[in-house]
C-alpha cells in the first residue's frame, strides 16, 4: 500500500496517476472532428436560415407586387370609367350643348302616297317624302346620319327603268356623292349582306352592323336621319325604292332644332357602339344618357307655335339613363288624351312569339282603360294585306265588343286594303306607324306587336301641342288628325263586321303564321334581312 507523507504523492504513483488521467481523455482527433462536423452544421443552419429568410422576403414582396398591380389595374379601370361617364373619350357634338341649342324650329309632315292612290278630299299640306329627303341633303354640310332596317334603293333589273324605281335610283346617287362634297356619310344597320351598303362603303361611307340577334333575339327596324346635328327625319319609310313610290309612307322632318336632333344623335351613338358586339353593355357613357323624356319634355317652337317634345327608343335594353321606352310613351300620349285616340299601323297584334306564346297586355289593356274608364274615342286603323295574322280580326273584335250596350264607349276599327296586281304582288299597304290624339302625336319606328317593343330595335318622336293655333292646320297635331280622318274617309277602308274576316285574311287560310319578327320569319343567312321585319320584301 502506498503512503502518503507530509501529503505528498510518490513519485511513481504519480506518473501512474498521470498515465491513468491520460488513458481516460479522448483521442485530440476525434475532438477536433467533433468540433469540425457541429461547426460545419451551425454554418448550414445559418445558412438555410439565411435563405429561408430571403425566400420569405422574396415572396412577400412578390405578394406585394401583385396586390399593387391589381390596384393600379382596378384604379385604371376605375379612372376609365370615371372618365367616360364625364364624357372625356367620347364622341364630339359639334360644340352643341343644351345651354346653345336651337328651340326655334320648323316642322313639316312628310308622306308617300301611291300614283295608283286617290283621296278624294285630301286636306293635308304634306311634302312628298323623296323631296324632303333631298332637301335634307341639301342642307348638309358637314354630316349626314342615316339608320334604317333594309336598304333597296336600287330596283332589280326586271324593274329598273320605270317611273316608280327613279326616285330611289336619284336618292341612292346622290348618297354615293357626299363624300366627293366634303360631307361624312355614316349608316348603321342590321343587314350583314348588303350590296347598297357595300357600295357606299366603296365611296367613303362608313357602315357600322347591329348583330341584333345576339344583342337582343330580336331584329333592327329604327329608320330616322341626322344631319349636321341640326336636322332630322323620322318615320316609317326606310331606305327601299318602294317607300319612295308604291308603299304608303307617313314621317316628319325637322329643321334647325338641334336640342331635339342632338337627343336623336344620342340614340345614332348608342347604335354605332354596338358594332359587331354580342353583348349590351352595362355601363353607358353620359354622352349617350337621355336630355329630354316623358316627365322631363324639351319646350320649343314648332312653326312658331308652343310645343314640347322628347324622343323614346326600344328594347329596355337600349335605353341608357332618362331615356323614355316606346311603350311608355304610348302609356303617356294616351293617358294625357281628353277626347280622341287614332291609330294608323300595319299590324296589330298583342302577342310575343317566345316559347310559349304569350298574350301581350301592354296596349291592349291601354286601350281598353281609356275606353271603359275616361270614355275616350278610339279608332283603329290596321292595313289588310297578305301578311295581315288571322289573329288580328279576333283582337280587334274582342275590343269592339267590349264596347257593346255601353254609351260613353267608342270603338271603331278599319282595315286599310291595298291594291293587288295582275302578278299577285301588292301596292300601296298602309306602312304609316303613329298615334294622334286631341293634343298629342307620336311617330314611330314600329307596328303594334309584342315582339317590337320587347326584342326590337326602334325609335319615336312624341310632341304635344295646345290647340290653340288650329288655323290652317298649324300644329302638327292637327296636320296628323287630318292626314287620319282622309284614309278613314277613303273609298280603301273597310270597317270590322261581325262574324266577317275580310278578303286578306281569307288569303292565309288557317295556317299558322309566324309573328313579326319571330326567328321563323327571318332567313338564317344575315342578322337582319327580312324587309323592315314585316315581310314587305317578299310580298312586293
Amino acid at each position: 500500500m502506498m503512503e502518503v507523507r507530509h501529503g505528498r504523492l510518490p513519485v511513481a504513483g504519480f506518473e501512474q496517476v498521470q498515465l491513468k488521467s491520460r488513458q481516460e481523455l479522448p483521442a485530440p482527433s476525434h475532438a477536433r472532428l467533433g468540433n469540425t462536423i457541429y461547426s460545419t452544421v451551425q454554418q448550414q443552419d445559418y445558412s438555410a436560415s439565411v435563405w429561408l429568410s430571403k425566400k420569405d422576403k422574396l415572396e412577400h414582396s412578390q405578394q406585394k407586387c401583385i396586390v399593387v398591380f391589381a390596384l393600379v389595374c382596378c384604379f385604371a379601370v376605375l379612372v376609365a370609367l370615371i372618365f367616360s361617364a364625364v364624357d372625356i373619350w367620347a364622341e364630339d357634338e359639334d360644340g352643341i350643348t343644351e345651354d346653345n341649342c336651337s328651340k326655334d324650329c320648323r316642322i313639316v309632315l312628310v308622306e308617300n302616297i301611291p300614283e295608283d292612290v286617290f283621296f278624294s278630299d285630301n286636306g293635308t299640306t304634306s311634302l312628298h317624302l323623296s323631296l324632303g329627303l333631298h332637301t335634307l341633303l341639301d342642307l348638309a354640310t358637314r354630316s349626314v346620319e342615316i339608320v334604317s332596317s333594309y336598304w333597296a334603293l336600287n330596283s332589280t333589273d326586271h324593274e329598273s327603268g320605270t317611273q316608280a324605281t327613279k326616285q330611289g335610283q336619284c336618292l341612292f346617287q346622290r348618297l354615293l356623292g357626299l363624300k366627293a362634297q366634303q360631307i361624312n356619310l355614316r349608316v348603321a344597320s342590321g343587314l350583314i349582306n348588303s350590296t347598297e351598303l357595300r357600295s357606299l362603303s366603296k365611296h367613303g361611307a362608313e357602315v357600322h352592323y347591329l348583330n341584333m340577334t345576339a344583342l337582343t333575339k330580336g331584329h333592327f327596324h329604327s329608320s330616322f336621319w341626322v344631319v349636321d346635328r341640326q336636322h332630322m327625319y323620322i318615320g316609317s319609310a326606310v331606305m327601299d325604292w318602294r317607300s319612295l313610290s308604291k308603299m304608303k309612307e307617313l314621317g316628319v322632318i325637322i329643321y334647325n332644332c338641334s336640342c331635339l336632333v342632338l337627343d336623336l344623335h344620342r340614340i345614332f351613338s348608342l347604335y354605332w357602339q354596338l358594332q359587331y358586339k354580342d353583348y349590351v353593355p352595362s355601363i353607358w357613357s353620359k354622352r349617350l344618357t337621355a336630355l329630354y323624356n316623358k316627365e322631363n319634355a324639351l319646350p320649343l317652337l314648332l312653326n312658331s307655335t308652343q310645343a314640347h317634345a322628347y324622343i323614346s327608343s326600344s328594347p329596355d335594353a337600349f335605353c341608357p339613363k332618362d331615356r323614355t321606352r316606346d311603350i311608355d310613351a304610348i302609356f303617356r300620349v294616351m293617358q294625357d288624351a281628353k277626347k280622341f285616340i287614332y291609330v294608323s299601323i300595319t299590324d296589330y297584334l298583342p302577342l310575343i312569339n317566345k316559347s310559349p306564346h304569350r298574350y301581350w297586355s301592354r296596349i291592349d289593356g291601354m286601350l281598353r282603360e281609356a275606353l271603359i274608364l275616361r270614355s275616350i274615342e278610339v279608332r283603329l286603323l290596321i292595313s289588310c294585306w297578305k301578311q295581315t295574322h288571322p289573329l288580328t280580326f279576333n283582337f280587334a273584335w274582342s275590343l269592339k265588343t267590349l264596347c257593346r250596350e255601353l254609351t260613353n264607349c267608342t270603338l271603331e276599327v278599319k282595315f286599310f286594303s291595298p291594291r293587288e296586281q295582275k302578278d299577285g304582288t301588292v301596292h300601296a299597304v298602309n306602312h304609316n306607324k303613329f298615334m294622334v290624339t286631341d293634343n298629342s302625336v307620336y311617330i314611330g319606328n314600329f307596328d303594334w306587336v309584342g315582339n317590337e317593343f320587347a326584342y326590337n330595335a326602334g325609335a319615336g318622336l312624341v310632341i304635344s301641342q295646345d290647340r290653340g293655333a288650329e288655323e290652317r292646320n298649324a300644329t302638327v297635331v292637327e296636320q296628323l288628325k287630318a292626314a287620319f280622318l282622309r284614309d278613314w274617309h277613303s273609298r280603301y277602308t273597310k270597317s270590322l263586321q261581325a262574324n266577317k274576316v275580310p278578303e286578306c285574311g281569307k288569303r292565309r287560310g288557317s295556317q299558322s303564321a309566324p309573328l313579326k319578327g319571330s326567328p321563323d320569319s327571318v332567313p338564317d343567312s344575315t342578322w337582319d334581312s327580312a324587309a323592315d321585319g314585316d315581310g314587305e320584301n317578299t310580298s312586293l
